[in-house]
């Protein structure tokens, strides 16, 4: 099978779909960020897929831009930059809370209680500085970036707008997670992870005609458009 761009988006549309769900089972089974639960299997395992999660959004959003990249302008490519770079900056931390959180649980308490601090506010006696700020800044660019992306996705009216406007109003639920009781402020995640989802399933499964720009000559979408044949007329004859 040779590869085209309308192949390569359409499978980008898989990843955000799997990176969405991944996120909805991140988002309802996420334990407190304290220091007992960092050693259990849970922990482990909801870490891990989102650190996967987060490699699955890169590609998916990519692909979700580029399938309305005209359509969206300026917006779209500004929430765009801002929500892919939410995800190259969480999937660091999402690592060391995986491979190295749990094994400083053991041997150095004080630092795996000051680095959860990062998530909880409670850094005790460590102060990790440039990394809670870096973590204050991923919240920002999520917030603002699934905003933009939303929106433009909406204006843009080729992807579903229903799953466009859940994403920007998701976005702006983060904030709500502060008010919430430790337990449950991961869940105000899973309006994103299913608006995610849903677009990336709308991509996904979209058929290349409809993914075929008609102005198209098929670089962008990898869909050739058919040659038009001009109609055979008769050449008058000399009188």
């Amino acid at each position: 099978m040779k590869p085209t761009a309308s192949k390569l988006i359409r499978w980008a549309g898989l990843a955000a779909m799997v990176g969405g769900i991944f996120y909805v089972v991140v988002g309802l089974f996420h334990q407190p960020n304290i220091l007992s639960s960092v050693t259990t299997t849970q922990w482990a395992i909801v870490h891990a897929l989102a650190t996967v999660m987060c490699f699955f959004f890169l590609l998916g959003i990519t692909g979700l831009y580029a399938r309305q990249v005209e359509a969206a302008g300026w917006l779209g490519l500004a929430g765009f930059l801002l929500f892919s770079l939410n995800w190259v900056l969480t999937a660091p931390f999402t690592f060391a809370e995986v491979f190295i959180v749990p094994q400083l649980a053991t041997e150095a308490p004080t630092l795996a209680q000051g680095f959860l601090g990062i998530f909880n506010g409670n850094p005790g006696e460590m102060n990790f500085g440039v990394l809670a700020n870096l973590w204050k800044l991923t919240g920002f660019v999520y917030i603002i970036g699934g905003l933009l992306f939303g929106i433009a996705t909406f204006r843009a009216g080729i992807l579903p707008r229903w799953a466009a406007g859940l994403l920007a109003v998701g976005s702006l639920l983060a904030p709500v997670a502060a008010l919430l009781p430790p337990e449950q402020e991961p869940k105000v995640a899973v309006p994103v992870g299913i608006a995610l989802a849903w677009l990336g399933y709308a991509l996904w499964s979209e058929r290349p005609e409809q993914a075929a720009d008609p102005e198209d000559d098929g670089v962008l979408t990898g869909v050739e458009q058919p040659a038009v044949v001009p109609s055979k007329g008769r050449v008058p004859s000399k009188g």
